[in-house]
């Protein structure tokens, strides 16, 4: 390995430059980790506000899912 004298800017400044290369070649990665995160999110909502309303019967569910009144 060759050693060199890097200030701490210059560091920066490649690392910088690496990270957003990075996330241009990999951006459809990025994307499905975004999505997951926002997925994950969602569902704990979710189950949280469900934890929160009272139970309704199953029959009542599917009528309403069926669109029927």
């Amino acid at each position: 390995m060759v050693a060199t004298n890097l200030s701490p800017e210059e560091l920066k400044q490649i690392l910088k430059e690496a990270l957003a290369e990075t996330l241009r070649e990999e951006r459809e990665l990025l994307h499905e980790v975004f999505a997951e995160v926002l997925e994950d999110f969602a569902l704990s909502e979710a189950i949280r506000e469900g934890l929160e309303t009272k139970e309704m019967p199953r029959e009542e569910i599917m009528r309403i899912l069926r669109g029927k009144k």
